[in-house]
């Protein structure tokens, strides 16, 4: 059984099949691979932490015993 897999562009949602032939995946094309990356690049996209997150390599201050 040969069943071809459909996703939707993560950019710009344009249909596209998940397979070798596609060498961008999961985006359809190198242009929406590259928006992507500049937007993480921007900090426009972000994996939230936790309190104990690192702000410029250091820990942030602890201030619980104030």
């Amino acid at each position: 059984m040969n069943t071809q897999i459909t996703v939707a562009c993560p950019h710009c949602q344009k249909k596209m099949t998940w397979d070798s032939s596609s060498p961008f995946r999961p985006f359809c094309s190198e242009q929406c691979k590259l928006i992507d990356f500049g937007a993480w690049v921007n900090e426009r996209h972000v994996i939230m932490g936790d309190s104990q997150t690192l702000v410029d390599g250091n820990l942030p201050d602890d201030h619980s015993d104030e």
